[in-house]
């Protein structure tokens, strides 16, 4: 069978920004994702889906726990460039971030956000490059009213890129 593929019909999806972050030995990673969703209202549960070869997968599939920060419309390219473009392996993306750390251990940002949770992972799955991990809630609030940044917005305000292991890199050379 081919493949027919419309790129501009999958720029119709709908898509949030957030940073997803975990723990590993006493270490903290986080990054910018756009995959992530609320599966199930009871129990409450959320699906993030992140790059393989990516540090917070590693300590997500090690510690079995995760964050994620919903972030604001007037979040900062630089903030953005923190968690999206920088390797975790190199530096320290907590250094000087707030964040609350709640019972599982996962730090939840604050700066720029305006509600953050936290999850214990109960179902894990590779899509092709890519892990998918389903978490129960354990816990989540709203940090403060605002609107929410949309991955259309990060390209069309913000004029952000993909990084390389973006689910929707490919996509900025189709534009």
């Amino acid at each position: 069978m081919e493949k027919q593929i419309d790129v501009k019909a999958l720029f119709q999806f709908s898509y949030g920004m957030y940073i997803v972050s975990s723990l590993c030995e006493g270490r903290l990673n986080g990054q910018i994702a756009n995959a992530a969703m609320q599966v199930t209202g009871d129990p409450c549960s959320v699906a993030v889906c992140l790059h393989q070869s990516n540090l917070t997968t590693e300590y997500i599939g090690k510690s079995g726990v995760f964050s994620v920060s919903v972030l604001e419309q007037e979040v900062p390219m630089t903030f953005i460039g923190q968690f999206g473009f920088k390797c975790g392996r190199d530096i320290d993306k907590f250094c000087n971030v707030p964040y609350l750390t709640g019972s599982t251990g996962a730090p939840m940002v604050t700066e720029h956000a305006l509600a953050v949770l936290e999850a214990k992972v109960v179902h894990r799955m590779d899509v092709f490059t890519h892990r998918l991990f389903v978490g129960e809630v354990v816990s989540s609030q709203v940090v403060r009213e605002g609107t929410p940044l949309t991955y259309a917005d990060y390209h069309l305000i913000k004029k952000g890129k993909s990084p390389k292991n973006a689910p929707t890199f490919g996509f900025n050379q189709l534009k």
